[in-house]
């Protein structure tokens, strides 16, 4: 278990920094897969999930809704046949914080966790 998925999401304070380039270079590591991504002039945390049926494609993006649901913490979820595409940020300090990283290293146990997944390939 990555040590990152057993921390929980701290709200941020409004005017807060996002983390620097080198805070997220230390986090990426700790989360294998994940890309940085710039999305809307915003980085953002992204890494798809392979599936072999649509369903457990939706039963994969629910539960990844309901832990999101729990840490007050809300990713954009892309569900298409056979993949589910995640992307972390925080809105409120319009780029990364720790709770993106801390949730993704939450997503990837709930993957894991999954006895009908695929090896995961972006």
């Amino acid at each position: 278990m990555n040590e990152l998925s057993r921390e929980q999401c701290v709200r941020p304070q409004k005017g807060a920094p996002p983390l620097s380039h080198n805070e997220v270079d230390t986090l990426l590591p700790m989360v294998e897969g994940w890309l940085v991504i710039d999305s809307e002039e915003v980085p953002k945390l992204q890494k798809t999930f392979r599936f072999k049926r649509y369903k457990e494609a939706l039963d994969f993006s629910m539960a990844v809704g309901l832990a999101a649901e729990k840490q007050d913490h809300h990713p954009k979820i892309t569900i298409e046949y056979g993949k589910v595409t995640i992307e972390w940020w925080t809105h409120v300090v319009n780029g990364l914080h720790r709770n993106d990283f801390i949730m993704a290293a939450k997503t990837d146990e709930i993957y894991r966790s999954r006895e009908d997944t695929k090896p995961i390939s972006s």
